[in-house]
């Protein structure tokens, strides 16, 4: 019982890292590119080569040896590869990134605040150089 405890927990772990790497690939083209299964395989591939849980090239043949597919195993790899590929050029954002994204975006959905702000600093910008030349507002 302890054993099937065991690789319950591992197979559990792996799900659970299999998932992050899911977040990553979502985070980069391979959606736009290839189909959700190919993606979650190459997540869940990800997952493997860490934590070892799985005979993944087993785990693949055993899949192709249920369906009848025009696609061969290697086409299926290929696919994987290209999906890790993208995901290894991932570059999470920086927090300060984060923040400079974050405002233009804000622009974006509510460009009318922007303006307001511009008028704001024009018009502070204009009393303190009035201040300055002596002129009263």
């Amino acid at each position: 019982m302890q054993v099937r405890n065991g690789q319950l927990q591992m197979l559990k772990d792996l799900q659970e890292t299999a998932k992050s790497e899911v977040d990553k690939v979502m985070l980069t083209d391979a959606p736009l590119l290839f189909p959700p299964g190919q993606l979650a395989l190459a997540a869940l591939r990800r997952s493997n080569e860490v934590l070892r849980v799985l005979d993944f090239e087993r785990y693949l043949n055993s899949i192709f040896s249920r369906q009848q597919t025009a696609h061969s195993i290697s086409e299926l790899i290929q696919s994987l590869n290209a999906i890790d590929n993208l995901v290894s050029k991932l570059k999470i954002p920086t927090a300060k990134d984060m923040r400079h994204i974050d405002r233009k975006l804000k622009s974006c959905l509510d460009p009318s605040s922007q303006d307001d702000k511009k008028r704001e600093k024009k018009s502070k910008h204009k009393s303190k150089s009035s201040e300055h030349h002596g002129i009263p507002s």
